[in-house]
Parts: structure tokens; C-alpha cells; sequence
């Protein structure tokens, strides 16, 4: 499936990325993409399926990573192709874009190697959409030379996604003006809104997060004029073996997509 040809318009329905935060087997990942095809069918949103073949960069060395790249974007791909929806992953080295982009509709670039010159052009050269994590280190304005970078390398469809700036200590927080600032300079804005409620190993040897305000930054988002959402979702989030203080319980869902579709309507009414 064709990530570009399958990008809805946000003005008409915002763009929803969903699903676990780490590829744990193959039967989970299946599990999770019908369950929550389940729920988008139900209220009309039209989602693209991300989990992690890897974890890369993860608090401690005993951290679980993944199942690898080419098995967990096949497995990926897989899933996606199940239930009828694009996938997306993030890659973390130019060979990885190569492979990757076999299989996923959308590749996605982690805050920390946002700047990473090689990494941008190859996953641009691969001829996939391109989703570039801000870096928690960046202002706004900041995406502008990695635009370029993209545009330079010939990537036709990309867009930024807003997850947290931190000042140390543990902690993240979102300025909701960067959600405007990086949309009045051209792009489309993603809010991710569950890695912006991680507390960067807050834990000693793990992160941490407040999960419990990752829908409420969500609304926030959503209500700034954002073109979509970024959430990872878990059946049960305490048995994840990454980022499970993040994410929302499958059960929870519904509930948060269905009022960030209200916050969008009403926007749309008042345009």
C-alpha cells in the first residue's frame, strides 16, 4: 500500500499514526493492528500502523531492543497488509532506510538523528514518505535545514512530528506555539503525543512517563490546529517492554481518538 496516494487530507480527517511502541512477536503485532483497526473502523479513522523492529536507543544495556530489522519490517508489513492500512517504522542507519523501505509505506526518523546528514538522504532517496521526529534539542525554526536536506535529496512527501523539548532533569515539556510555528513555516505537524510525556530515565535504568497526560496533550495538540496524532497503544502497557508508562491501554482508545475527532470537527466548523 502506497503511503502517498493513501494520505488523507487533514482538513477532513486529521492523519492518526497508532500502535505498540516495540515489535514484541508476530502474533502480538497482528493481535494490536486488528484490535485497533477495530476501533478506527468504528469511528471512521483511517490510521497508518507503527511499532519499532528495534530499540535503539534505550536507557540500559539490559533493555529489550527487538526482533531486527528485515524480520520486524516484514512482520510489519504483514500486519499492515492484514488489515488493510500503511505501515511505518523508524530507521537508524542508512542501510536500515535501504531495507525498510521494502516493506513500510513511511519511514520515520528518531529525534536524536534528526540532523544526521547520511540518514536523511537515504531514507529520502528511497522515494518513501519521510516522518522526521523534531529532536527534543531543537527549536521550531530549527527543522527548516532539515527540510531542505530532505528536499535536496528529492523526498516529495515529508512532514515533522513534535515530541517534547527537554531541559534535563528528567523530564520533557511541549510548547504548543512550536505546533504553529513549524505549520506557518510550510510543513505538516504530527503530535506525538506519548513520547512527550516520557521522563528520560526517570526510572535510573529505565524511562519513565505520564501516560495519564498523554491524552490531554493530545487534545491540546489537536485543538492548536495539528495534522495529526501520534499514539502508542498496548493491551496491557505495564506488561511492555518498552515505554510501557506511556503508552494508552487499548481499552482507553476509542475513548481518546473519539474526542480528539470532536476537538477536529469543531475547528472544522468554525473555519
Amino acid at each position: 500500500m502506497n503511503w502517498h496516494q493513501n494520505m488523507h487530507s487533514p482538513e477532513l480527517t486529521p492523519i492518526f499514526i497508532l500502535g505498540p511502541c516495540v515489535i514484541e512477536s508476530e502474533k502480538q503485532l497482528l493481535r494490536d493492528a486488528k484490535v485497533i483497526c477495530g476501533i478506527c473502523e468504528e469511528l471512521g479513522i483511517k490510521f497508518t500502523l507503527k511499532a519499532s523492529y528495534d530499540k535503539a536507543n534505550r536507557t540500559s544495556a539490559k533493555s529489550y531492543r527487538g526482533v531486527g530489522v528485515r524480520d520486524g519490517c516484514k512482520m510489519l508489513a504483514e500486519a499492515g497488509a492484514a488489515v488493510g492500512v500503511p505501515v511505518t517504522t523508524d530507521v537508524h542507519s542508512p542501510e536500515e532506510a535501504v531495507i525498510a523501505a521494502e516493506f513500510v509505506d513511511l519511514l520515520q526518523i528518531p529525534a536524536f538523528l534528526c540532523r544526521q546528514t547520511d540518514l536523511i538522504v537515504a531514507a529520502a532517496e528511497t522515494g518513501r514518505a519521510v516522518n522526521v521526529k523534531k529532536g527534543q534539542f531543537l527549536a521550531p525554526w530549527d527543522v527548516k535545514p532539515i527540510a531542505e536536506k530532505l528536499t535536496k535529496a528529492g523526498c516529495k512527501k515529508f512532514f515533522f512530528t513534535e515530541r517534547g523539548t527537554t531541559f534535563g532533569y528528567n523530564n520533557l515539556v511541549v510548547d504548543m506555539r512550536s505546533l504553529y510555528w513549524m505549520r506557518e513555516a510550510g510543513y505538516p505537524v504530527i503530535f506525538d503525543a506519548t513520547h512527550s510525556v516520557q521522563r528520560p530515565g526517570g526510572g535510573g535504568d529505565c524511562t519513565t512517563g505520564d501516560g495519564v497526560l498523554a491524552p490531554v496533550l493530545a487534545r491540546a495538540a489537536m485543538a492548536a490546529g495539528v495534522d495529526g496524532i501520534f499514539i502508542e497503544t498496548h493491551q496491557n502497557p505495564a506488561e511492555s517492554p518498552s515505554d510501557g508508562p506511556n503508552q494508552i491501554p487499548h481499552a482507553q482508545l476509542r475513548t481518546v481518538l473519539a474526542s480528539l475527532l470532536a476537538i477536529h470537527r469543531v475547528l472544522k466548523d468554525v473555519k
